[in-house]
């Protein structure tokens, strides 16, 4: 079982950076991709990208290209979502998921996930 908790969160302008980490304070990273989602309100779910277990592969979804990056630290099982260049529309609850096996955008496959953080950026 891994317990996921994600901080970093707060109000940000917009141009400005932030960065997120997620920590597992129970269980460990061991062999699991990552995922980081986000949701605004009233809106469903959205990916945000993900990490292989080793770091070499990552994906984006189109909103963030370019302007998030996603590493993550195995020594420290902690996660990390870089956002630079933020704008109104970034503004969500942030979320960290894992899954014990494979890579993909489809939150329904993650198994494990923190309670969120919100990010608001102003205009």
């Amino acid at each position: 079982q891994v317990q996921l908790v994600e901080s970093g969160g707060g109000l940000v302008q917009a141009g400005g950076s932030l960065t997120l980490s997620c920590t597992a304070s129970r269980g460990t990273f061991s062999n699991t991709g990552m995922g980081w989602f986000r949701q605004a309100p009233g809106k469903v779910r959205e990916f945000v990208g993900y990490i292989s277990w080793t770091g070499s592969l990552t994906y984006y979804a189109n909103s963030v290209k370019g302007r998030f990056t996603i590493s993550r630290d195995n020594a420290k099982n902690t996660l990390y979502l870089q956002m630079n260049s933020l704008t109104p529309e970034d503004t969500a609850v942030y979320y960290c998921a894992a899954r014990r096996s494979g890579l993909g955008s489809a939150a329904s496959e993650y198994e494990y996930w923190g309670q969120g953080t919100q990010v608001t950026v102003s205009s």
